[in-house]
């Protein structure tokens, strides 16, 4: 059997991960299998081992995807918007946004349970906390100058604002929002207390 071209080498493996994203959103992860994914996309378990050392390394690899194409969008949004607060409030929209957008890759992303799956590489792990270390940082330059304002607080005022959003998309994702509730109102008003909490915690 002929050696494998360079590019039909990254076209097995981004078919692996298509497969393997498309499997996980049908039926979740806990019982997918390196064989079922081949069978999906059609070559061996062997051949998927070359790119993949195990099912975890797969799914972390699918978890690294989703949280680069995230702060690549922070990123561009920081780019966009000189001023630190028009930052996180573009960022807290457009997170509330992408989530929506991309159910599959927020799922992956956030909603497996770490039991579930070998412990995260310390550089993924690191990879993963940009995103959140940008959003510090904008909260920090957001802070009044001369302020008590830390770089902990900061962090810590990140991560509650996250927590704010996780929460907006995962009841949308889930389509556990009350009826009676405008949608689009729901999401302004969450965006609109986490800029409020913010403010409140920069002086």
């Amino acid at each position: 059997m002929p050696a494998r071209t360079v590019r039909e080498e990254a076209d097995l493996r981004t078919q692996t991960l298509d497969a393997a994203r498309s499997l996980i959103a049908e039926r979740g992860h806990r019982d997918l299998s390196m064989r079922e994914i081949a069978r999906a996309v059609g070559c061996s378990v062997s051949s998927l081992y070359l790119y993949f050392e195990s099912r975890d390394a797969l799914i972390h690899t699918l978890i690294d995807e989703g949280f680069q194409r995230w702060y690549d969008e922070q990123l561009a949004l920081n780019e966009r918007w000189l001023d630190p607060w028009a930052r996180l409030e573009a960022a807290a929209r457009r997170y509330v946004e992408f989530g929506v957008e991309n159910p599959e890759l927020y799922e992956i992303m956030y909603m497996f349970h770490p039991r579930s799956l070998e412990r995260l590489p310390k550089e993924l792990y690191r990879r993963i906390r940009r995103s959140l270390d940008l959003t510090a940082a904008n909260v920090l330059a957001c802070a009044a100058p001369g302020g008590a304002m830390t770089e902990a607080d900061a962090r810590t005022v990140a991560a509650a604002a996250w927590a704010t959003l996780h929460g907006v998309v995962s009841t949308l994702l889930t389509h556990r929002l009350d009826s009676r509730i405008d949608r689009a109102g729901y999401v302004d008003r969450a965006v609109r207390m986490v800029m409020d909490g913010v403010r409140a915690c920069a002086g």
